[in-house]
């Protein structure tokens, strides 16, 4: 129902800035979440960052807070991830991912498994080096 193209990754130094952007298609709603996750090589895929798109509320990993911020664009159906300050340990493929999160359920426990996405883009490589 939901298509979603990452695009924005490339090879960066350490402290230096990247904007990913995630393009949306197909049946999108209002009541669903979009969101940024990451995958470095040999680890588990882990969360970044969520927004509701509909409200524009959002949810950011630890890891990431104040230095990550996502964003969208209704009128391009797009959502971005505006990257600054980045460390070596950003380096991962980060991928775009969409679903369906319940608005009193807006949290952690709802928001950083990856089992309660449902749509996912193809990824974008981000590598930061040191």
């Amino acid at each position: 129902q939901v298509q979603l193209v990452e695009s924005g990754g490339g090879l960066v130094q350490a402290g230096s800035s990247l904007r990913l952007s995630c393009a949306a298609s197909g049946r999108t709603c209002s009541s669903c979440a979009m969101a940024w996750f990451r995958q470095a090589p040999g680890k588990e895929r882990e969360f970044v960052a969520a927004m509701r798109y509909s409200t524009g509320s959002t949810y950011y990993a630890d890891s990431v807070k104040g230095r990550f911020t996502i964003s969208r664009d209704n009128t391009k159906n797009t959502v971005s991830l505006q990257m600054n300050s980045l460390k070596p340990e950003d380096t991962a493929v980060y991928y775009c991912a969409a679903g369906t999160i319940r608005t009193t359920a807006w949290g952690s426990s709802s928001l950083i498994p990856v089992g309660n996405y449902d749509y996912w883009g193809q990824g974008t490589q981000v590598t930061v080096s040191s």
